[in-house]
């Protein structure tokens, strides 16, 4: 089975100097991997695979508006792109649900965010079918009180490249993920970075959320 990424990219919460940028451009999430019957579970039941149970689930109304609208302010989307043209990707992230990609053009700098509404599988889809092919599998703290799991593909780059899923409840995610530019390679720890913004995506929806 394909683990499930989002390659795009940013690096620290502020990209304005030249030596902070990003390199590449994003790319939308690709499809999520047939959930399939659960190993270690009765199919169905949720969650599984080693997953946390999310205790207090966001709201749905939070993943109703467009990624573009919610996950980052305009603000925010500034502080972490810099100055240049910036152009925005908005779009369904294959069979995962809502998407949206940022790039400044003139740096290359990029992140983007997904929300997976159509797997109905949540984390446990990712600890079962992300975590067996990663070469970087890390749980965090939770993220604005979500659970959370960093992650680099095992063809992926780990010194540049990074994706944190968010457990928003046992059914949905929200994926967000970076890539360092060449420069910033091996200087700085992608995981580290990606949470900081998977930080300020949750904050927003949890405010929209009214919560």
């Amino acid at each position: 089975m394909k683990a499930r990424t989002i390659i795009g990219a940013c690096t620290l919460i502020s990209l304005a100097a030249v030596t902070t940028g990003c390199s590449g451009t994003p790319s939308m999430p690709s499809s999520p991997p047939s959930a399939g019957p659960a190993a270690s579970s009765s199919a169905g039941v949720l969650p599984h695979d080693g997953a946390p149970k999310v205790e207090a689930p966001l709201s749905a109304s939070a993943l109703a508006v467009d990624p573009c609208q919610a996950a980052l302010t305009a603000s925010q989307v500034n502080q972490l792109l810099g100055s240049g043209q910036v152009r925005q990707d908005s779009g369904t992230a294959g069979t995962l649900g809502k998407s949206c990609a940022w790039s400044n053009l003139d740096t290359g700098a990029n992140v983007a965010v997904a929300y997976d509404t159509q797997s109905r599988q949540g984390l446990s889809g990712v600890y079962q079918n992300t975590k067996p092919q990663t070469a970087v599998w890390r749980v965090l703290s939770p993220v604005q009180g979500f659970p959370a799991v960093a992650h680099v593909s095992s063809q992926g780059e780990p010194d540049r490249t990074c994706q944190v899923s968010v457990g928003v409840n046992d059914e949905e995610t929200v994926d967000v993920s970076i890539g360092l530019s060449s420069a910033k390679k091996g200087t700085k720890d992608p995981c580290q970075v990606t949470e900081q913004v998977a930080n300020m995506v949750m904050t927003n929806l949890k405010q929209k959320a009214g919560s």
